[in-house]
């Protein structure tokens, strides 16, 4: 009992120590993504620094969830790598310990990690998302810093046309500036025109100052009393230095309500979309009796067709009531005259490109609805999905340890990224196959997770039968063709001096 207990302690400091390591280089990687991605979006806007941290700390809470089962994936390789290739895995099995008793602890820990993911994606992120969501549409509606661009008129200012032809980015430097002033309403009757200068934002952020160089200023004045009708006033000024301060208005981040975007999919439990969801459906079936409603056909199948979508409980109709009635319509078409075939098939004619039309026109509306739908479902899924990923994931990395049996950051690593990758392109690719209608969104959603669900059955039995999945001359065959990898995953990392294992304790 007390060697389980302290080799159970073992295990769980083993595992900590690389999971949390690897869930932070994990939620690093993915929000250098996010900063790339939104990049343009922050520069130039003269943000505090709190609001840049604020939603830095939004966007990696919602990383989480991705972040966690690459975390406990990597995690599991490497501890039960570590076991293995410190050959502590062989003398605990020889000490009559199975491999699934030794994983026992970490299956507890990783099932409370999965919860925790579960409860962080349901009740913590659609909050964080609503919060985000209008922090960053509220920074993109922040009059910006720096809004003049080179070679293009700016109107971002009111009142003010901006046109700068260059800028230095170590200087800060414009060169080329045209401005035009339109704060008296009266066209384009007032130009500057400079060589250079600076620009920058007063302390207060209110005011936009702009400092010229060498340059000339042009104005038509306004003519006053006889001279109205006979004279044009103009008036030139040149100047080596000049200011201009423009007074820049709301400058200071006004923050959205967040309550503007709490009816997002990604803004919601799975009680509130499971809500939703239910109301698009019926929406979405009404319009889709509308469409089917609004299409003309012969008397009698329009009749057929109100009762296949409005049961009459007198008439008892039902869908086997749309059955065809067999008749000879060659027979009796051939048998009119030119004039009657020929009013026929106008009439037929009419009514298929009407029919049309309107399949045509209602066919978006229809699927726009379907999509939204499948984007609720997709996210009440994913929540479930993405939270067993951490399960899942651990029976695949802990077996996979200790097949392999190489610690360190060299082969669990990659070979653990890559099956990450795998598993998100596939989850990928059956989200787009749900979202655009191709695949029922449910089949879809739980396709990566069952697929491998078979995978982690299968490495959890070689691991505990003691098979070894391919043999060393095949591994070798293998580093050959990939010669870019031979060095990286033959180096074999020396221990940690420092380090004890679990017997020297």
């Amino acid at each position: 009992m007390v060697f389980m207990k302290r080799l159970y302690l073992y295990l769980i400091k083993r595992f900590i120590g690389p999971f949390f390591l690897t869930f932070f280089i994990s939620i690093f990687v993915l929000l250098m993504q996010f900063l790339w991605r939104y990049l343009d979006e922050l520069v130039g806007k003269g943000l505090e620094t709190s609001i840049i941290v604020e939603l830095m700390s939004y966007a990696s809470l919602s990383l989480v969830p991705m972040a966690l089962p690459l975390a406990v994936l990597i995690a599991s390789v490497m501890t039960f790598g570590n076991l293995g290739e410190r050959s502590e895995l062989i003398a605990i099995k020889a000490s009559g310990v199975s491999l699934l008793q030794i994983m026992k602890p970490l299956i507890y820990l990783t099932s409370i990690i999965t919860i925790v993911a579960y409860l962080l994606a349901n009740e913590v992120i659609p909050v964080t998302n609503a919060k985000f969501t209008a922090l960053l549409w509220s920074i993109r509606e922040q009059r910006p810093e720096m809004i003049i661009k080179e070679g293009a008129f700016s109107n971002e200012i009111d009142g003010y046309s901006i046109k700068v032809n260059r800028r230095d980015d170590d200087s800060e430097l414009l060169y080329g500036i045209m401005i035009y002033d339109h704060t008296e309403d009266r066209g384009n009757v007032a130009v500057t025109i400079a060589d250079s200068g600076y620009l920058r934002i007063s302390d207060n952020k209110q005011y936009m100052i702009l400092t010229l160089y060498n340059g000339e200023s042009y104005n038509d004045e306004k003519p006053s009393g006889r001279e109205k009708r006979t004279s044009h006033p103009f008036r030139r000024e040149k100047f080596s230095k000049q200011q201009i301060v423009i007074s820049v208005k709301d400058y200071s981040l006004e923050r959205a309500d967040e309550s503007l975007w709490k009816d997002g999919y990604r803004m919601m439990k799975n009680d509130q979309i499971s809500s939703v969801v239910d109301s698009l459906t019926r929406i979405y079936v009404e319009t889709e009796k509308s469409t089917t409603f609004s299409g003309n056909y012969n008397s009698e199948l329009n009749e057929k067709i109100k009762d296949h979508f409005r049961v009459d409980s007198l008439k008892a109709s039902t869908p086997a009531d749309l059955k065809s009635v067999s008749v000879e319509f060659d027979q009796i078409f051939t048998s009119l005259d030119n004039d009657k075939k020929a009013m026929i098939l106008e009439d037929a004619k009419r009514l298929a490109q009407s029919n049309q039309r309107n399949i045509l026109q209602n066919e978006p509306i229809l699927y726009n609805k379907i999509k939204w739908i499948n984007k609720h479902i997709i996210e009440w899924h994913r929540k479930y999905t993405m939270s067993l990923a951490c399960l899942i994931f651990f029976f695949i990395g802990a077996p996979l340890g200790a097949i392999i049996r190489k610690g360190g950051f060299g082969t669990p690593v990659v070979v653990s990224i890559l099956m990450f990758i795998f598993y998100y392109i596939v989850s990928m690719i059956g989200e787009n196959f749900a979202r655009e209608g191709v695949w029922e969104p449910t089949l879809t959603m739980w396709f990566s997770t069952f697929f491998f669900l078979i995978i982690s059955i299968f490495m959890t039995y070689q691991a505990v039968a003691d098979t070894l999945l391919v043999s060393a001359n095949v591994n070798s065959k293998i580093l050959k063709r990939f010669k870019f990898l031979k060095s990286f995953l033959n180096s074999k990392e020396e221990p940690d001096q420092n380090e004890t294992s679990f017997f020297d304790q």
